[in-house]
């Protein structure tokens, strides 16, 4: 009787989701911490932590399952892990403004105002430009825009990704 491959695009999704979601928080935390939480330039190096992930899962893949990953598998399994990190990560940031740091919005709120006061807008087109930010950074708005756009930038690394680390079973062509 064959053996069945151990790994599954599933296990090996969620894993390294829950993984990379606990790893977020904890950057996140820390980025904070130091006053950098709003700074988009420190988020963005978050993108490491998925390459490093989805490195350590496809390599997961391949050697508890049948040796092989699909360009397809790869995709799914960084896309999917992805999915699973930003719904933790959105979570907890929505549970860390609302009852945590509750002064994070309104420091949010004040670098937005500063922002604009740097291009130059006058104190009227500020104050009729705050509705719309304050819409965008609510605590909901924020959640669902974490999960949209860590997905979006999840599948983006996995479509490179999976291209470079697929290997083909030779036999199934």
């Amino acid at each position: 009787m064959e053996d069945q491959p151990n790994a599954t695009i599933r296990s090996v999704s969620i894993k390294y989701g829950l993984i990379l979601g606990m790893i977020g928080i904890i950057y996140f935390i820390l980025l904070d911490f130091l006053g950098k939480a709003q700074d988009q330039g420190w988020n963005y190096l978050g993108i490491v932590f998925s390459i490093v992930a989805f490195y350590f899962a496809y390599k997961e893949f391949k050697e508890d399952g049948d040796g092989y990953m699909t360009y397809g598998q790869g995709l799914g399994i960084g896309t999917l892990a992805s999915l699973i990190s930003s719904v933790i990560s959105g979570i907890f940031t929505v549970v860390y403004i609302n009852y945590i740091n509750s002064a994070f919005m309104e420091n949010m709120r004040q670098m937005q105002i500063a922002k604009m006061e740097e291009q130059g807008m006058s104190d009227a087109q500020i104050e009729q430009a705050m509705p719309m930010v304050e819409m965008f950074s609510s605590p909901i708005a924020m959640f669902i825009m974490i999960i949209i756009f860590g997905t979006f930038f999840g599948f983006l690394v996995a479509l490179i990704m999976s291209a470079i680390f697929k290997k083909s079973n030779p036999e199934a062509i």
